[in-house]
């Protein structure tokens, strides 16, 4: 086990280590000056000076490039000097000094995503935590009612094979998969949210906070989860009806299943002890990755239906060019990806023991 997880820390940290170089040297190519944008109206030839010596875009496109990489490392190195970029400015990096030598100190912190252009000086940390969760709470939930409802429908279209009930659940499976998720976001937001919305009382759009009619506080509105979880939820529902309906009638094919069989067992008794179990490994693939692609998929329905999400934010910082929340996002995402795998492979042992991890 050990072994293992040292393993996939080390690709994992390659795997990150080539992300940050894409997207670093993808968006530095874009045309545009980040110090004009900072500025915005305000900008003259002095302050524009000031924000390059600032941030280090005065530099070289690979000395840029090592000032990120240290901001991104847990152990960097930072000057002294209260006019390089790499400052040890307090309170910026959060850091703890190890040791110093010469004018440069060497520091463990928290990995520095830099600041946002378009949020006066905002930190992309703060940014990310305060949309990623709201995120995370849409796409979990997306997933659970893609999993329930799909393990159920993919279970009942095996058990009556070819029949009407098989079919129709393949012919609403296949609509499902082949419907992108902004028209199903358009569709529902103005089907559920306008047309019936005297009878559901949903909104075409709002997010899981928001103030309430005076502006005195945040409250929960739980009901503005339900459409866009369903929109997030209907491409992988599908898959998962799918793949738990091959998987299950492969497993039906089994020698032990008839022999289970052959002992007495009613139908329920055999799926729930023995069929269920391994038939899920497919399912957990399919899962782990549309999971992890809700993450970064959920850009339209977000968008559309108003959610504070993550993919609402990379929407807006696109439209801006605000470039470290694009670049923060996008490495969160990469991570998210990593630590899902792993937490799949984990998954797979638990399901089927003859699984050993390398």
């Amino acid at each position: 086990m050990i072994g293992y997880l040292l393993n996939k820390i080390g690709y994992a940290l390659l795997t990150l280590f080539g992300v940050v170089t894409v997207i670093f040297f993808l968006f530095n190519v874009l045309p545009g000056d980040p110090a004009q944008m900072m500025l915005g109206q305000n900008e003259d030839s002095e302050q524009l000076q000031l924000i390059k010596q600032k941030y280090g875009f005065d530099k070289s496109t690979t000395t840029q490039y090592l000032y990120y990489l240290n901001d991104l490392s847990p152990i960097s190195i930072h000057s002294n000097v209260e006019s390089d970029y790499t400052y040890l400015k307090p309170g910026k990096y959060h850091e703890n000094p190890l040791f110093s030598i010469g004018n440069k100190t060497v520091v463990l912190k928290l990995p520095y995503l830099r600041e946002s252009f378009t949020k006066q000086g905002k930190l992309v940390s703060q940014v990310l935590s305060e949309t990623l969760p709201n995120t995370f709470v849409l796409a979990i939930t997306a997933i659970v009612i893609a999993m329930l409802l799909g393990v159920f429908l993919g279970v009942i279209s095996a058990l009556n094979k070819d029949i009407w009930v098989d079919k129709f659940i393949q012919v609403i499976s296949t609509f499902g998969m082949s419907v992108p998720s902004f028209f199903s976001a358009i569709l529902f937001a103005w089907l559920f949210g306008f047309v019936l919305h005297e009878y559901t009382h949903l909104e075409m759009t709002g997010s899981l906070y928001e103030l309430d009619d005076f502006g005195e506080g945040m409250h929960i509105r739980w009901k503005n989860l339900i459409l866009p979880a369903i929109v997030l939820g209907i491409r992988p529902l599908a898959v998962v009806i799918q793949l738990m309906r091959n998987s299950l009638l492969e497993v039906f094919n089994q020698d032990y299943i008839r022999t289970a069989r052959a002992k007495g067992l009613s139908e329920f008794q055999i799926i729930r002890k023995h069929a269920i179990k391994n038939a899920l490994n497919p399912v957990v693939t399919a899962i782990s990755g549309w999971f992890a692609s809700m993450l970064a998929g959920a850009v339209f329905v977000e968008y559309i239906f108003g959610w504070n999400g993550l993919g609402k934010e990379i929407v807006n910082a696109l439209n801006t060019l605000d470039l470290p929340v694009i670049m923060g996002a996008v490495l969160i995402i990469a991570l998210l990806f990593i630590i899902i795998n792993i937490f799949v492979d984990l998954i797979y042992v638990w399901l089927d023991p003859k699984v050993k991890l390398e």
